[in-house]
């Protein structure tokens, strides 16, 4: 992370740490550090959640690109994912996404796209930093050198196009009843037009935003009202996406709530039983259930495990070919259709393979077992810059407790990169006793730093 990006673009207090000064910025560098070699005017597409400070900032953005000579095409209200598809369809040269994905209402966040639809390597973000922080160096075109913004009418529509394409079932979700909580965010109008034009009932939710309701006691991070409401209608399923649309979470007939691990199990064998599982593998983060190495190794499947941060997941899906990846908290890329993680594209397979199996979704979780996993988070004075086993007591101590837990769990003790925190994670087969632990390394913690 640098001094401007952080895990997932520029994100800050929309006109307090983002400013449509800050925007503007950001705007300039980064076309000019993205296309900025062309010799030509940059074609960039821009895309918005539902937060009421997407028009002032999407001005500003423009503005921005537009001073630099980019033409500007403007997609308005798209789900992130989307943008990473149209990208590519539409033969851009980057795409801007202004979005704070699950954050509360007033932030909002600025992420890239490449001409490929990935998200940014380290060293374009270091290179776009470079001209926020002193813009001497880009030109000023005047005259007809200067860019345009055009409004991109069907960029809703080509995205559901593609969404649909995905799903190859010939009776396609008939019979199946869904309930999409879409969170009063990006997936609002394009997730429930999707599932009802393939046929499905749904049940459509938190699909009314009005600029201030987006993720409010809703979405991935508020699974409650959907498990009522998938109980009380006696859905299928239950399918939660987030503000911006790049992650999901589901909830079973039962309302039982399915992360991203048990997502990644169901859809990588089904990937696996049909010949379509790249590497015969699944990539995810060390933050990921141990259940989902055993499931792996039960099915014979190799778990690939990463940094967390679903732009690590990507990186190692691409070097090593593979299809599937993610996170647990729902970023899910299926690789041989999209670039990033994209819910409504997984909701759409995971449904699929509901259909196909004629089983239901609380018989599919069975596939993996997750093992009790507790995660604990200290404050610390100020924010670590070492690994905490340096300290020769905490290495100690977490060495004792893996001794203890041997085979069957695990500890991850890791640093906040934003902030002054650690959080410590055991995974076991005794919940009560890997709480016990858990606490007493954060008390160790906390006392040493």
């Amino acid at each position: 992370m640098g001094k401007h990006f952080g895990t997932d673009g520029v994100r800050g207090v929309a006109n307090d740490d983002l400013t449509p000064e800050y925007a503007m910025k950001i705007g300039k560098a980064g076309a000019f550090a993205l296309a900025g070699h062309l010799g030509r005017q940059a074609k960039i597409l821009v895309g918005t959640d539902t937060r009421i400070s997407a028009d002032m900032l999407e001005a500003a953005l423009v503005a921005g690109l537009c001073s630099v000579g980019a033409e500007v095409y403007r997609a308005g209200v798209v789900p992130s994912p989307a943008m990473a598809y149209l990208v590519r369809h539409y033969k851009m040269d980057a795409g801007v996404m202004l979005s704070a994905s699950h954050n509360p209402m007033p932030d909002n966040g600025i992420k890239f796209f490449n001409e490929k639809g990935y998200k940014l390597s380290d060293e374009i973000e270091n290179t776009i930093e470079t001209y926020i922080d002193d813009d001497s160096g880009i030109p000023r075109p005047v005259g007809e050198a200067v860019g345009r913004a055009h409004d991109c009418g069907k960029a809703s529509s080509d995205y559901a196009d593609f969404l649909i394409k995905s799903v190859t079932l010939g009776s396609k979700l008939t019979g199946i009843k869904v309930a999409l909580d879409c969170a009063n965010g990006a997936c609002s109008e394009v997730a429930p037009e999707v599932f009802r034009k393939l046929g499905a009932e749904v049940i459509a939710m938190h699909d009314k935003p009005d600029g201030k309701n987006i993720n409010v006691d809703c979405g991935s991070t508020h699974l409650q009202s959907l498990t009522e409401c998938v109980k009380a209608e006696k859905a299928d399923i239950g399918l939660a996406f987030d503000g911006d649309g790049d992650r999901i979470l589901c909830v079973d007939e039962r309302g039982e709530a399915m992360d991203g691990d048990a997502i990644m199990a169901i859809c990588g064998l089904a990937l696996k039983q049909k010949g379509k599982l790249s590497g015969n593998a699944i990539v995810a983060t060390v933050m990921s259930n141990m259940g989902l190495a055993i499931f792996c190794e039960c099915e014979g499947i190799e778990l690939r495990r990463t940094a967390v941060g679903d732009r690590y997941v990507v990186q190692e899906m691409l070097e090593g070919g593979y299809s599937i990846g993610g996170e647990q908290s729902g970023h899910i890329i299926l690789h041989d259709h999209n670039s990033t993680g994209d819910g409504i594209l997984t909701g759409l397979q995971l449904l699929s393979t509901l259909k196909e199996s004629g089983k239901t979704a609380s018989e599919l979780r069975k596939v993996m077992q997750p093992l009790p996993q507790v995660l604990l988070g200290t404050k610390l004075k100020k924010r670590l810059t070492t690994d905490v086993r340096e300290n020769a007591k905490i290495a100690a101590a977490i060495a004792d407790v893996e001794k203890r837990l041997g085979s069957e769990g695990r500890v991850l003790v890791r640093a906040s990169g934003t902030e002054p925190l650690v959080r410590v994670m055991l995974e076991g087969r005794d919940e009560a006793q890997i709480t016990e632990w858990a606490q007493e390394l954060v008390n160790l913690i906390a006392k040493e730093f």
